[in-house]
């Protein structure tokens, strides 16, 4: 059985959604998981909702990292919960760690505690956008917002196994995200990387403006870290802004109120496909261990939704993939 470290410490509201979703997940997914946080608040959380958390292995301890934590700040808490359960990943124990936490803070202690798989310049967090047919890997959607051409090579080879590991996609077309579709278009990065890329991947398709990625017309979209995240943050708030209005428009009227009733079967369709919280976390790709980094504001969904992307990685043999692929572009 696989089993997976989550850390207990990581989201907003730390540490119910971690509970609630270690117990569903250890009904519905048939893992095994370890909680890494301070004890008596999961037991005291616990006894509170009635949860029954007998079957879930809890190591303690009373450290945890914030959000605005800094490398500085880390330092001082030596035993938190997210060092910790990555040393867990480290020593066998665990097969995959899930946090919801810092973000930079998972990258330093990702490298620090497993490293990187031998070749790997630079790990980038991977995402799974929803788009026209199917889905796209975009990357880097956070982990580097200073990039260099060989980066974002990289990043697409770490890409394109991804979406054939995980999406089934048997030759992923990618793509260099930029403002234009010609080559000449985009800025330094981009139109260093071009000419690179093409001569690098027989997929390649070339430069894609937003339409592109959002029409499904390749599978892995490549960019640098602070793109991506404001990619990533805008697609969603925009996601929700739609959802919302279409929501409120239909409770003005008894008439759209019928006609909502109509259209649900579609609108929850539509809702599934654009809601964050059905992919859960991101991977950090090219670390030397499988770790999943989610939103922290997820809830009990969201983290579920993060525990079953870990157990999907490590089944599909990713990290190995991932090595194998490093291996092969490093000769």
């Amino acid at each position: 059985m696989v089993n997976i470290v989550l850390d207990a410490m990581g989201s907003d509201a730390r540490p119910i959604p971690e509970i609630e979703a270690a117990i569903l997940a250890t009904r519905k997914l048939d893992v095994n998981v370890i909680l890494v946080g301070n004890q008596d608040q999961i037991i005291n959380y616990s006894g509170k909702s009635n949860w029954d958390i007998s079957s879930i292995k809890i190591v303690h301890t009373s450290e945890a990292l914030d959000m605005s934590d800094h490398i500085q700040e880390a330092r001082t808490k030596k035993n938190n919960s997210m060092k910790l359960g990555m040393d867990l990943v480290n020593s066998g124990e665990g097969d995959a760690f899930v946090t919801a936490g810092n973000t930079g803070m998972a990258m330093y202690y990702a490298r620090k505690t497993l490293g990187d798989i031998p070749g790997v310049i630079r790990p980038c967090l991977c995402g799974v956008f929803p788009v026209k047919n199917g889905k796209c890997v975009v990357l880097d959607i956070g982990a580097n917002a200073e990039c260099r051409p060989e980066f974002l090579l990289q990043f697409a080879s770490m890409g394109a196994t991804y979406a054939k590991t995980i999406l089934g996609k048997e030759n992923p077309k990618i793509g260099l995200l930029s403002n234009g579709e010609e080559e000449g278009k985009g800025n330094d990065l981009v139109r260093e990387t071009y000419p690179l890329m093409k001569d690098m991947f027989e997929e390649f398709y070339g430069n894609i403006e937003g339409k592109e990625l959002f029409n499904g017309i390749v599978d892995v979209a490549v960019t640098d870290g602070f793109t991506g995240n404001i990619l990533l943050k805008s697609t969603e708030a925009v996601a929700k802004l739609i959802l919302e209005t279409i929501r409120e428009s239909i409770m003005t009227s008894l008439r759209t109120k019928i006609g909502g009733l109509i259209v649900k079967p579609a609108f929850d369709k539509v809702k599934k496909i654009l809601d964050p919280s059905e992919i859960g976390a991101a991977p950090l790709l090219g670390i030397d261990g499988l770790v999943l980094v989610g939103h922290g504001r997820s809830d009990g969904k969201a983290m579920l939704s993060a525990i079953l992307s870990a157990k999907q990685a490590v089944e599909s043999g990713l990290l190995e993939s991932l090595r194998n692929s490093i291996n092969q572009n490093s000769h």
